[in-house]
């Protein structure tokens, strides 16, 4: 399938991301929907893009879905990685974008895009070649990398990779600046492979392109996306502190540097970020992520909202939630009421889905007392 051209400039602005809250207030959107981070209005639930085939329907339904959820649904928050479905997502996006620029339904300055790298992919356009090939075509051929740079879990951190990687979500995504870039799931793929001082100067090299970036123009900020590095217990191998990681990025980038966000996974199952006291501050030997989050001026995205579909079937009797007329509702709203968490990520691309996660926006984020409420629940019910 052939690919737009045209590179749109810009990047999410207040000035732009007010606009679309405000267009979006219009339409029965509630305004406590929208969360104040970096100075950008950022919706308090993402679209995300990982699922699906490589199929031509499935581009389809993804592009649909990505066009409703910006122009009726109030996300203007979209997230993406490189390999998610073979670089198809980022090219669904691209195309979704364009669309709705050329329609004058937003401008660039609307819309917050964030993608990942670090894992080997190939391109789904080109069916016939796989990932080893494309692999050894595109980066050992050319000594841009060597095999010695690539993790069991096919995760690569040499600058010289992530490099192409950023011009290629470019290209992919038809823009000139990306919001926001993770490297993606980069611990998990190497403690085993490495110890923590080498791994810290991987990162350090990675923080170093990223900020390379971010005079080039090319990203705005960028940020780790993870699984469980940050809310992992002290003493085990795959833990890592969130303190030493933004000294890494001090060292880098100075006090302005770029790194102001982190993703990892949350939901009424997967509470840790909200519940573990395992990372130090400067003030507290031991916190949770979100508070630690909080403390360095972190902001945080979250997954696997509904658990890829396995909480859909809870039973949250008399609640604050039994207002939302249905169980991913409910979910959502638990996820983006939580303290220091910016938005779920869900994804979907069926029309019916689209429409029933979509409708969150229009209801108001719990209060504090709701939200205890619901967590005194959730309590009890692991007891």
């Amino acid at each position: 399938m052939s690919f737009q051209r045209k590179f749109y400039s810009g990047f999410a602005t207040s000035k732009g991301t007010t606009r679309y809250m405000d267009n979006a207030l219009k339409k029965g959107v509630s305004r406590f929907h929208f969360k104040n981070v970096e100075n950008l209005k950022l919706s308090s639930v993402g679209m995300g893009t990982y699922l699906g085939n490589l199929s031509a329907r499935d581009d389809a339904d993804l592009e649909n879905s990505l066009h409703y959820s910006i122009k009726e649904g109030g996300i203007n928050v979209i997230d993406s990685s490189i390999n998610y479905r073979s670089m198809l997502s980022e090219k669904c996006i691209g195309r979704a974008i364009s669309n709705l620029i050329e329609e004058e339904v937003i401008d660039r300055e609307s819309v917050f895009i964030c993608t990942k790298n670090g894992y080997v992919t190939n391109d789904g356009d080109l069916s016939k070649v796989d990932i080893d090939s494309y692999l050894e075509l595109m980066f050992l051929n050319n000594k841009i990398i060597s095999r010695s740079d690539i993790s069991p879990s096919y995760h690569i951190m040499n600058p010289n990779y992530i490099s192409k990687c950023i011009d290629k979500s470019l290209c992919n995504m038809g823009l000139k600046t990306i919001d926001l870039i993770y490297i993606h799931n980069s611990f998990e793929s190497w403690c085993n492979i490495v110890d923590k001082s080498t791994y810290y100067e991987m990162l350090s090299r990675v923080f170093q392109l990223y900020e390379d970036f971010r005079q080039k123009g090319k990203i705005n900020f960028y940020g780790m996306a993870t699984w469980n590095c940050f809310t992992s217990k002290e003493n085990s191998k795959g833990y890592l502190s969130l303190k030493e990681v933004i000294k890494i990025a001090n060292d880098v980038g100075g006090s302005n540097n770029g790194f102001k966000f982190i993703q990892l996974p949350f939901n009424m199952y997967l509470n840790e970020p909200y519940t573990f006291k395992n990372q130090p501050t400067e003030t507290s030997s031991k916190a949770t992520l979100l508070e630690s989050s909080q403390k360095y001026g972190i902001h945080v995205f979250t997954s696997v909202p509904l658990y890829q579909g396995k909480l859909l079937g809870a039973v949250l009797d008399k609640s604050p939630l039994d207002n939302l007329p249905a169980m991913s509702l409910k979910l959502l709203q638990f996820v983006r009421s939580t303290p220091g968490i910016v938005a779920p990520l869900i994804g979907q691309k069926k029309t019916s889905h689209t429409i029933e996660n979509t409708m969150i926006s229009k209801y108001p984020t719990l209060n504090e007392i709701e939200y205890n409420s619901v967590t005194s629940i959730l309590r009890k019910s692991d007891q």
